[in-house]
């Protein structure tokens, strides 16, 4: 660590001693984030407890609005609940009888509304429960404010804005999101992805800069810029999508339930029609058995559970560490066409280090590393960094007073940094072709020798960066980065489910040749600059495709917010979380994969359960609404099933309702397993099983519990 950082965090520590020290909990958040069998058992019995409550809660008038056809079923409740009380309000006799069916209604139509506030609060719950425990990190949070005099002070988390400095320790909560500025150290970030492996955090790093709040310092110090407005945080993001607060319709679901509002209407429009025909066979139709045929009729089913499917699915999101802003976002991703991938963080780990020096023109190893070294010595990035410690293992060495020297930093348009030295003399290193427009004409005698060495390395999926002083170029270094491991085989999975994925990267033609073949991807673009992403983007979109695209780098920024779908890395910067419609918690680029399983997973379980209710909704019609007329002797043979009465037969269609609610909620929640391949097929084989099931199996139950009702007397 230099003298500066030293200075200021021994200042820090005389500083915070003299402040009145404040508990901090930092504690073992894996225990929170996977616990044991006890306490996962207790955690679902405190979600179903409170779903349990919760959907009395959602019986009220302005939550059953939103749904329907579940509107329909809580307005029918109310009407039997008073005929059941006074039954002459809708000219029934007031008999025994009637009180009893009308009850029996009420009752069964209160059950199935329940049932599916159930469901819906199940889902809200397991969302909520994970919120919880994320909330419970960010109210525990003590941050040490760090002022330009280099005081510090005990500060709550929230309280912290973006520009703010905090100094950070082992055993600290990085209490929100920020850019390390200073230091390196060791962060754990199980809280956020699950990984107990701890990343190590720099400053001058484009992916291994950026922290993420929640987690936790486990070993030295970092000085961190806060990046976050408050309440925008990472932390606070995750805890919003947990709980369904900015949960939109996606039009798919809006469709859906405007198709399940018409089939309702249609239904309505047959049952309003059946008393003018139940007065001409003189068959008097009460209005309770007309309601409950209409609420026996109409898809209850699917209209139950939709929201809950909806919910499940971005539940089984965020438990692939995944942060959406949105569902429709996640339905999206189904018709992705391309996947444009950038390399360095995402395809590889992202931290390229020097191997090797390579000198040319009769120049010495240690020439070359002399130079390196110098060339390297303003340079804060990881691969700087590691260039100057490889040259000090050589035994290089600094020969100038570098408080006279003076840096000049990489820039994306001109790929090439260095020092300036007291004497004049100018040292860079940087790509060959930048290396070689700064040393001029100089280099023609040995461009074959130095043209060889840049291919060797290069083939090797090494990226080589030339070294020059003045007019003569000493040699080049090698930098290593490593693919991946199981990457060529989850883009497999992205080629089998139709999506092309395109590799961008800044490396030349022969390294980006050599690491797209070891990763596997179907195409790459070589010594591409931010602006040709961006191109690359519109190009793709132009021709009609959905583009998704990954990236961790301030310089993807502008490209992920071009894409159809922008996937960030955990491991990126801020700029491009913020860009980015989706953070990948675990920084895989191939993740788009189970993005779309989970698409496909929910749409296809709509499709099923919306075919399933809907063939329902035949079967219940050609059972019941014959039945009505069957009790006129020459009608007889309409009763299909052979049903005792008609009270008996909507009772037992209001009972299967209800049941099939409660039967479905698990497959509602868990969702139809997905293959990913022969989607068409899987999808028809889907509709096939639950649309014949869907009319088949009504006739079955339905007589059962006809059954059962007449042995019981409730009718």
């Amino acid at each position: 660590m230099n003298f500066a950082l030293q200075t200021l965090l021994s200042l820090g520590d005389m500083n915070s001693s003299r402040t009145n020290s404040k508990s901090r909990t930092p504690g073992s958040l894996n225990s929170d984030r996977r616990p044991g069998r006890k306490q996962a058992k207790l955690k679902n019995q405190n979600i179903y407890y409170k779903a349990f409550k919760d959907a009395f809660v959602k019986l009220r008038p302005k939550n059953a609005i939103k749904n329907p056809v579940m509107f329909l079923v809580w307005v029918g409740t109310i009407i039997t609940l008073l005929a059941a009380i006074h039954p002459s309000l809708f000219g029934a006799v007031a008999d025994q009888k009637t009180r009893q069916f009308n009850g029996l209604v009420t009752l069964i139509l209160f059950v199935t509304a329940w049932i599916a506030n159930f469901a819906e609060a199940i889902a809200e719950g397991r969302g909520k429960a994970q919120a919880n425990s994320l909330r419970s990190i960010e109210l525990k949070t003590v941050a040490k404010k760090l002022a330009d005099d280099g005081t510090i002070t005990e500060v709550h988390s929230t309280s912290l804005q973006r520009g703010d400095t905090v100094y950070l320790v082992a055993g600290d909560i990085i209490p929100a999101d920020g850019e390390v500025i200073m230091g390196i150290a060791s962060v754990d970030e199980s809280v956020i992805t699950g990984e107990s492996a701890p990343v190590l955090k720099e400053s001058g790093s484009q992916v291994a800069s950026s922290v993420t709040g929640g987690s936790r310092i486990i070993s030295d110090e970092l000085i961190v810029r806060i990046t976050a407005d408050p309440g925008k945080g990472f932390i606070q993001r995750m805890i919003a999508l947990m709980e369904g607060r900015k949960r939109r319709k996606t039009p798919n679901e809006i469709a859906l339930k405007a198709f399940l509002g018409v089939m309702a209407l249609l239904f309505l429009l047959v049952v309003v029609t059946l008393p003018a025909f139940a007065l001409y066979l003189k068959s008097p139709i009460s209005v309770v058995v007309l309601i409950a045929l209409l609420l026996s009729l109409i898809p209850t089913t699917v209209g139950g559970l939709l929201s809950t499917i909806s919910i499940a699915a971005m539940d089984r999101v965020a438990q692939c560490n995944i942060i959406a802003t949105s569902e429709r976002i996640v339905e999206a991703c189904v018709d992705v066409n391309t996947l444009i991938v950038d390399k360095t963080g995402t395809i590889t780990l992202g931290n390229r280090l020097a191997e090797e020096f390579i000198p040319v023109k009769g120049h010495s190893l240690e020439e070359l590393a002399n130079v390196a070294m110098a060339a390297s010595l303003f340079d804060d990035t990881p691969e700087g960094k590691s260039i100057f410690r490889l040259a000090d293992s050589l035994g290089a060495r600094i020969d100038f007073d570098y408080n006279y020297a003076q840096g000049i930093s990489f820039s994306p348009a001109i790929p090439i940094s260095g020092t300036n030295l007291p004497n004049g003399s100018q040292v860079r290193k940087g790509t060959l072709w930048a290396i070689k427009e700064f040393v001029g004409s100089g280099n023609g005698n040995y461009i074959s020798e130095l043209d060889q060495a840049y291919e060797g390395i290069a083939k090797l999926g090494a990226t080589p960066l030339a070294i020059a002083m003045d007019g003569e170029i000493y040699g080049l270094v090698a930098l290593n980065d490593i693919v991946k491991p199981g990457i060529r085989d989850r883009f497999g999975q992205l080629r089998r489910m139709g999506v092309r994925s395109i590799m961008v990267t800044g490396d030349n033609q022969i390294t980006a040749a050599v690491i797209a073949q070891e990763a596997g991807v179907d195409d790459f673009i070589a010594e591409t600059q931010p602006e040709n992403k961006i191109t690359l983007i519109e190009w793709e979109q132009s021709e009609g495709k959905l583009v998704a695209m990954t990236g961790e780098g301030t310089n993807d920024a502008l490209a992920l917010a071009q894409a159809n779908i922008g996937i960030a890395m955990n491991t990126g910067t801020q700029a491009a979380k913020e860009a980015a419609n989706m953070v990948d918690l675990d920084s895989d680029p191939t993740k788009l994969i189970d993005i779309i399983a989970i698409g496909k997973q929910l749409l296809i379980t709509r499709g099923a359960l919306t075919t399933f209710s809907i063939a329902n909704d035949i079967a219940k019609y050609f059972a019941i609404v014959p039945l009505i007329f069957a009790e006129e002797p020459n009608l007889k043979n309409l009763n299909l099933m052979n049903l005792t009465s008609i009270y008996s037969g909507v009772l037992s269609v209001l009972i299967y309702n209800a049941c099939m609610i409660l039967a479905l909620m698990p497959l509602a929640l868990r969702g139809i397993g997905f293959t990913p391949v022969n989607v068409n097929k899987f999808l028809q084989y889907q509709i096939l099983i639950y649309g014949l099931g869907g009319l088949i199996f009504p006739f079955i139950a339905i007589k059962l519990i006809d059954m059962l009702i007449i042995s019981l007397g409730f009718v």
